[in-house]
């Protein structure tokens, strides 16, 4: 029996590896970037200016090129795009690789600030010259620690367009992976002063280990303000909220509709689309695509904006389903003309004709040529409006086709939608659902809590059922072939939520993560008793805002969120299933008792955390974070004299190391640094994540680079000795003499990445 089962794997195992080395050989040399159905369609739509298929065409056969987008919240973004230019790209230009000039990055027109940037250096290209290399292990450590995003350009558009302010509360409904949920965060925290905006941005995706991916994403920016939940977004539930003690219906100000499609504009980075791309993709999609929007629009504030936008090219996919929902809205939804928000980008306007066609070749232009038994697959909703009067108020004009050609960038569409009043089916305010019998079913269904008949607000007679949409139960063959004949880009995403109807909750039980709770401390709790007198936190410090993952048992870490969230939260417990929430600001270390405090403060919260800090502060010097950084446990003798003496006058244990800019010397950044660190006997360390060392040395000057023997620092721009030394994380050791720091308490996030398995872990908190 073992015989035949090592047998059968070894012949798996070598079946998989043939598959392995096809990928990158022979495989994706073998797809012919061709598909005559797909240019055909696209001719007969007109979507391409005349004589310009061609070029359109040529460019969707092109390599995608590489964009990268520098975090714009934090404080410390303009040090990063000036080592970028400085360093990096200067150095770029000088590269030759086979005889011929690299070509530097160039930022993007379109975007604020130059704060994207694109560049068409391939795998190959970076191999072949160190410089290069050192550029990409810029890249991907700058990646890790949230300062820098690699990103799809047209990605970046929809939460441009959306106009974010600090106050607004957005709603992300397809969210994962999460780099426009990123962008949203970023935009919220554009005041980095302010430790909790007013605003939150809720991100929402129906698949439960997708979400994981979405909580790494939005966890890398810090942001107490952030929460992840998993539902169906066709049915999302309606939240309710505490004002003046008086429930109330949550409604978002902002709204981003980024719906799962056929994905026919990311031929350029998916070649599998090429031979799998069809026209029936977009038949199947278009009905979940509108009930996903019309959802969005249901829970959109009377004056808030909501950017609809899809990958596609398809008028099936983009316009018909902003027609319908505009002919449905009855006046109560308009589209707005971006045409000024984004000066530079280039993009051609919405169409207000187009035409069918099935994946047979036949062609329909209007409702009333479509033959019965083809009622099931193709909808009313799918062609556009007959009368020309209402079609031409609806100004289709202003929605937003991105072509590959124009700009070299992948196919997208977008449309920006202005809520002046309330749908006509929702016309009387919602009631809210009365609480459910069972809250632990809401946290163990998965995404199939949204969906459930109790767990869906009730609305008013002659109300559309919230869920349903426009177009209330779709036919059952139709979901079926949803979930079949998609491309590579929407498989995932076709079969998760081709099932537009209530999921059956015995199958979704199967799904998900059981989550640990959230709990909310009280302004009593003992815990504060310690961390109030040894931090010295300030009258205002928000203690309510204060939770853990426990019921039981000693607290391991503490979060925070922000005082709009804890309200969301506490009033919808067992309306959502919550996968996350808030950002880290203590740790439990217990050998810490004996100094005042059993809490060291973390990293991750260091910027929410400090201004309610008074005390346990150390200022440092340039020079005093460079040791830090590149030593592994310095003594206290190597501080410059200044902040040696006020490390002297404090006992041991969690302090923070803050570095203000001095005005008068350019030549040091411009940005505040605070660092975590340990005050140990007769020495000092700094508890910093390991690519978060790499990225304030190079703000500092000093090159950090792994080549073959591991990781070393090169000499910065002033040529100090430390930065010789190696750079090691701060959590490989403990330091024994003092105490100081426990085996479990070493840095949370070299544990995650070295713990890390293909799984989602069970306490996304920690």
């Amino acid at each position: 029996m073992g015989k035949r089962s090592r047998q059968r794997q070894k012949n798996q195992t070598t079946g998989r590896d043939d598959r392995d080395n096809a990928g990158w050989g022979a495989g994706y040399a073998d797809i012919v970037k061709e598909n005559k159905l797909f240019e055909h369609y696209y001719k007969e739509q007109g979507l391409v200016p005349g004589g310009e298929f061609e070029q359109f065409m040529d460019a969707m056969r092109e390599p995608l090129p590489a964009t990268i987008r520098i975090t714009g919240y934090k404080s410390h973004a303009k040090e990063i795009l000036h080592c970028l230019k400085e360093k990096y790209f200067k150095d770029i230009q000088e590269v030759e690789i086979d005889g011929q000039k690299i070509e530097a990055p160039q930022p993007l027109s379109w975007y604020p600030d130059e704060q994207a940037w694109h560049t068409n250096m391939s795998r190959k290209i970076i191999r072949k010259s160190p410089l290069l290399e050192k550029f990409h292990q810029f890249l991907v450590s700058e990646t890790e620690s949230g300062n820098i995003s690699r990103q799809e350009a047209v990605s970046m558009i929809p939460p441009l367009l959306l106009k974010i302010e600090s106050h607004h509360k957005i709603l992300d409904m397809c969210a994962a992976p999460g780099s426009k949920t990123a962008q949203l965060i970023e935009m919220l925290h554009s005041d980095m002063d302010v430790p909790f905006p007013e605003g939150f941005v809720i991100a929402n995706d129906v698949d439960n280990k997708r979400c994981y991916l979405l909580v790494h994403q939005a966890k890398r920016l810090n942001s107490p303000c952030i929460m992840v939940v998993n539902h169906d977004a066709s049915c999302i539930p309606t939240l309710k909220i505490d004002i003046d003690g008086q429930e109330d219906i949550l409604f978002y100000d902002r709204i981003l509709c980024d719906v799962p499609c056929s994905g026919d504009g990311t031929l350029r980075k998916n070649i599998d689309v090429w031979k799998k791309w069809t026209t029936s993709n977009s038949l199947h999609l278009h009905g979940l695509q509108l009930r996903i929007a019309v959802r969005g629009v249901e829970q959109l504030a009377v004056g808030g904006r909501m950017v609809y936008s899809t990958c596609s090219l398809n008028p099936i996919e983009d316009e018909a389903v902003i027609a319908a929902l505009l002919e449905k809205s009855e006046g109560a939804l308009e589209l707005a003309d971006g045409s000024a928000d984004l000066p530079g980008l280039k993009w051609m306007p919405g169409v207000a004709s187009w035409k069918l066609m099935t994946k047979e070749g036949q062609w329909y232009s209007d409702w009333s040529e479509v033959p019965s038994h083809r009622h099931t697959q193709i909808r009313p909703t799918m062609f556009p409006p007959t009368d020309p009067e209402k079609l031409a108020s609806m100004h289709l004009e202003r929605c937003m086709r991105i072509l590959p050609h124009h700009q070299n960038t992948g196919g997208f569409f977008v449309a920006v939608l202005v809520k002046k009043a309330l749908m006509p089916w929702n016309k009387r305010y919602p009631k809210l659902r009365k609480d459910i019998s069972s809250s632990s079913a809401a946290q163990t269904e998965g995404s199939s809590a949204a969906s459930t008949p109790a767990d869906t607000p009730r609305l008013h007679e002659g109300e559309v059922e919230e869920g349903e949409g426009l177009e209330g139960k779709v036919d059952q063959e139709a979901e079926e072939e949803a979930t079949e004949g998609a491309s590579l880009a929407q498989e995932t995403t076709a079969k998760q939520d081709g099932a537009c109807g209530p999921p059956a909750s015995k199958k979704m039980r199967l799904f998900g993560y059981k989550e640990d709770p959230f709990v909310f401390l009280t302004e009593e709790d003992p815990v504060f008793t310690t961390i109030q007198s040894f931090y010295d936190l300030s009258p205002n410090f928000p203690k309510l805002n204060v939770l853990t993952r426990t019921h039981d048992g000693k607290k391991r870490h503490l979060y925070m969120v922000s005082k709009e969230l804890r309200n969301v939260l506490i009033s919808n417990g067992e309306r959502m299933k919550v996968i996350n929430t808030g950002v880290k600001v203590w740790s439990r270390n217990s050998d810490g008792e004996e100094f005042g405090c059993a809490f060291r403060l973390a990293q991750e919260g260091i910027y929410t955390l400090q201004p309610y800090i008074r005390s346990r502060i150390i200022r440092v010097s340039v020079e005093d974070i460079k040791v830090l950084l590149t030593q592994e446990n310095p003594f206290l003798s190597k501080l410059q004299d200044d902040a040696h003496a006020q490390a002297k006058k404090m006992v041991m244990g969690s302090i923070v190391l803050k570095y203000i800019p001095n005005p008068n010397n350019p030549a040091e950044p411009r940005c505040p640094i605070q660092l975590c660190g340990w005050r140990g006997k007769t020495s000092i360390r700094a508890f910093v994540p390991r690519n978060e060392r790499f990225h304030y040395l190079r703000l500092l000057g000093v090159e950090v680079f792994r080549d073959k023997q591991g990781v070393r620092a090169e000499k910065g721009r002033d040529g100090e000795k430390e930065a010789k030394e190696e750079v090691e994380d701060a959590a490989e050791k403990d330091a024994e003499e003092e105490g100081a720091v426990e085996n479990e308490t070493k840095l949370d996030l070299e544990n995650g990445e070295e713990n890390r398995s293909s799984e989602p872990k069970k306490q996304a908190g920690d």
